[in-house]
């Protein structure tokens, strides 16, 4: 399958694919060098963007480079993310037509900086952060009006 980096109406750039994708292959990997959770905060503090993903182990953040680097967010993905043998590894959730932009959903978490959404899916939620770590953060301050 041929990907391709090109101008993207949701952020900057994105990666689309030239050819069909079937559902549940294995798009792309998720890689770039291994570095702990302390590191990325030294290296990324105040940073705007980041390219970070943090591995199931809770010890290990990817800093991400290459194609998975530059696939955009989205509230409607067409693509999720799944770790095997240590690897994070990008497959589609379903067919995926030639032309079409490879997404997936970030669900951010361990933040509290800003984080909107832009991309325009009638599912939107408004921001990149998952369903879970926004209860959490609406409890964490329901509790501190208390």
């Amino acid at each position: 399958m041929a990907l391709v980096i090109r101008p993207s109406r949701i952020h900057s750039v994105g990666v689309f694919t030239n050819a069909p994708i079937r559902k549940g292959a294995r798009v792309v990997e998720y890689d770039g060098p291994r570095i702990s959770p302390k590191e990325a905060d030294r290296l990324y503090d105040g940073a705007p963007r980041t390219y970070l993903y943090g591995l199931e182990d809770g010890s290990t953040i990817i800093d991400g480079e290459g194609l998975g680097a530059y696939l955009n967010h989205s509230c409607d993905p067409n693509c999720e993310i799944d770790e095997i043998k240590g690897r994070a590894w990008i497959f589609a959730l379903r067919d995926i037509a030639a032309g079409e932009e490879l997404l997936w959903d970030y669900n951010l978490y361990d933040d509290e900086a800003p984080a909107p959404c832009h991309c325009g899916s009638s599912k939107c939620r408004g921001t990149m952060y998952s369903p879970e770590w926004m209860r959490k953060m609406r409890r964490r301050a329901k509790s501190a009006k208390l």
